[in-house]
């Protein structure tokens, strides 16, 4: 056997993802306060039973406190460019992971005695964000790898100059069309929404788009044609066009679903942090004023 030192390849730490940074060391300390929680709780009976005002209940409650306003910090920490004393990447494992944690400690600290009132409401709230956060992680684990695929090579606004170039190309092919062949291609150029509503951009669902409709109307009206050998070659070159268009708009609605779900994400996950925070101040006021 050689007497030379075996040394290890060196990690890529700079493609290394969040969720594996350091080797899972967030996930490892979130199931250390996790499984010490419970020992604690398993192991103790306190009189006359165990809630938020027994010595254990104090503790996991004070524990869950500083969680919940750390990880809070971490829109701050974005901001913040550098890596002491933690990394971004750190922090956001750390972010989910004690985030999780938070389930067992922020229980654990009610005693599973839960009604209608703040305390209560401080808990369902952080539940909420929990819960709302674990979406947001699969989300970000996704998202980028179906937007690099969905895109290509092509940008958004290249996406939608496409789109505009193919309407062009539509409004100039119409033009030697009849009234009821030119105001179907009207329907794809005056009626058709790229991102439509906000339940359009999260179902994917435009059967009643403009655009849908005159692919539809066209093709009955070219297969017609072809069925009885009096095809159209106008009306087969808009199928053609409007048929580009389709595709190019199906490109399109997916990048602004994928970018909407984000956005909505967003919009729930950091309001809900907020009301979290607001009632958490209300329950430990409420516990030092009155218990």
């Amino acid at each position: 056997m050689s007497g030379k030192a075996v040394t290890r390849a060196p990690r890529d730490v700079a493609h290394e993802g969040f969720l594996v940074h350091r080797r899972g060391r967030w996930a490892k300390v979130a199931i250390t306060i996790s499984l010490v929680a419970l020992g604690a709780y398993l192991l103790t009976d306190p009189i006359p039973r165990h809630n938020g005002g027994s010595w254990l209940g104090y503790t996991l409650g004070t524990i869950g406190a500083g969680m919940i306003v750390w990880l809070s910090l971490l829109g701050v920490r974005k901001r913040v460019i550098g890596s002491k004393p933690f990394s971004l990447k750190g922090w956001t494992s750390a972010h989910v992971y004690l985030g999780l944690s938070l389930i067992v400690v922020g229980t654990l600290h009610t005693g599973f005695q839960l009604g209608w009132n703040v305390h209560t409401l401080a808990w369902a709230l952080m539940m909420i964000v929990i819960v709302s956060g674990l979406w947001g992680i699969s989300l970000y684990a996704t998202l980028p790898e179906r937007l690099s695929a969905n895109r290509g090579e092509v940008t958004q606004q290249q996406m939608l100059e496409a789109i505009r170039t193919l309407d062009r190309q539509l409004d100039a092919a119409a033009q030697p069309l009849g009234a009821d062949d030119a105001a179907l291609v009207r329907l794809s150029l005056e009626e058709c929404q790229i991102a439509g509503s906000v339940g359009q951009r999260l179902s994917g669902n435009y059967a009643g788009d403009g655009n849908a409709r005159a692919v539809a109307a066209i093709t009955q009206k070219v297969m017609a044609g072809l069925r009885t050998g009096s095809a159209d070659e106008r009306l087969q070159q808009i199928q053609f066009l409007l048929e580009r268009k389709e595709a190019a708009l199906a490109q399109a609605r997916r990048h602004i679903r994928m970018k909407t779900q984000l956005e909505l994400w967003l919009y729930i996950h950091v309001p809900v942090t907020v009301a979290l925070l607001a009632a958490l101040l209300a329950h430990i006021i409420s516990v030092f004023l009155y218990w």
